[in-house]
């Protein structure tokens, strides 16, 4: 199983001291934990996309290619690409680029996205979100399958057999679909055969497992093999030497963040109450010393009946950079090689019987 970070980069208020970080030390915060993690041998880092004050995240492929230049091994994807309000022709010779710089170590997960400002901020219609993106998808995967297209849409110009390029170091370029809670998000992607990357914040993980089991009957049905699919999760997390001293880091930002989400979309503030209870052995909140994220994360993994990826979105509005940095350490060190341990133990077990 591989197991990664994700960022959405937010604005950092140091704990310590009051001060809110400049955008350009958040951004050289950012390559240092990138440069952490592929030291540390965590095996991917995503960039979220956002276009909100709060978050330097607007163009992950900027971010990524400046990590590609820094790192030698980590796999380097957004965290999703807002495929709805992009142009695909664009997103693919971004991300194509990116594959150059980095080697082929470049993925994509594009998804509709949780916040809606791209949409009037590119001037697309919100209501047509859905139908944006499905288009979009369509035309970004015949453009990774040949680099002359022939298509027509509504939403985009047609295109009349012209090339474009560059063209990846992988072929084809890796592209998962990032999904919520919609249950046609999951049959879109097996249908397509697509993987999947499947975004929980909150409640219990093991509550997917009807929507992931959805996502496997569609790619049955379209005539893909089970061993083509891929399922990653990503979770909300912290690593630290203590739980107690995880959940203690994380609640300040953890209960900013949320709560301005609550107060824009008229649902209560978060309380330590609720959090904690969120951080128990089956919640979504992944925080804890190497042995309790690993055993959450096995634990996970059987309740959704085997996934490919984790990975811990770790961005925290309100947590130190050396906090960040000793947690991204201990994901690659420790929580690592103790999901590699219970894996093949099970692995072993399951044999002998």
């Amino acid at each position: 199983m591989q197991i990664g970070i994700d960022s959405f980069v937010s604005t950092v208020t140091d704990p310590e001291t009051g001060v809110v970080h400049t955008p350009v030390q958040r951004v050289a915060h950012l390559l240092e934990e990138i440069e952490q993690a592929d030291r540390s041998g965590v095996d991917t880092f995503g960039i979220g996309e956002h276009h909100r004050r709060e978050f330097l995240d607007s163009a992950p492929p900027m971010l990524l290619a400046a990590a590609a230049a820094r790192t030698s091994r980590i796999r380097l994807n957004s965290a999703v690409t807002v495929l709805s309000a992009a142009d695909p022709v664009r997103v693919f010779q971004q991300f194509a680029t990116l594959d150059l710089i980095s080697g082929g170590r470049a993925e994509l997960v594009v998804g509709r996205g949780s916040f809606t400002e791209a949409f009037p901020l590119f001037g697309l219609p919100l209501e047509a979100y859905d139908e944006l993106f499905a288009e979009k998808l369509d035309l970004l995967l015949r453009i990774r399958a040949d680099e002359t297209v022939q298509w027509t849409g509504k939403h985009r110009p047609a295109l009349t057999g012209q090339g474009v390029y560059p063209r990846p170091v992988q072929d084809p370029l890796p592209v998962w679909v990032g999904v919520g809670g919609s249950p046609e998000s999951f049959v879109r992607a097996g249908t397509l055969g697509l993987p999947l990357m499947v975004a929980i914040i909150g409640g219990e993980p093991r509550r997917f497992r009807p929507l992931v089991d959805l996502y496997r009957e569609a790619a049955r049905r379209a005539g893909h093999a089970p061993e083509s699919l891929r399922i990653s999760v990503h979770v909300p997390g912290l690593v630290a030497e203590t739980t107690e001293e995880a959940a203690t880091l994380f609640f300040p930002g953890y209960q900013q963040m949320f709560g301005r989400i609550g107060r824009e979309r008229g649902f209560p503030p978060p309380t330590r109450q609720s959090y904690d209870a969120q951080r128990g052995p089956t919640g979504a909140l992944f925080l804890g010393d190497p042995r309790t994220i690993a055993d959450k994360i096995v634990g996970m993994s059987e309740a959704l009946g085997g996934i490919d990826r984790v990975t811990l979105q770790m961005t925290n509005e309100r947590l130190a950079h050396h906090a960040m940095l000793r947690a991204v350490d201990l994901l690659g060190t420790e929580v690592k090689p103790l999901v590699a341990e219970s894996l093949a133990a099970r692995g072993a077990a399951a044999t002998e019987s």
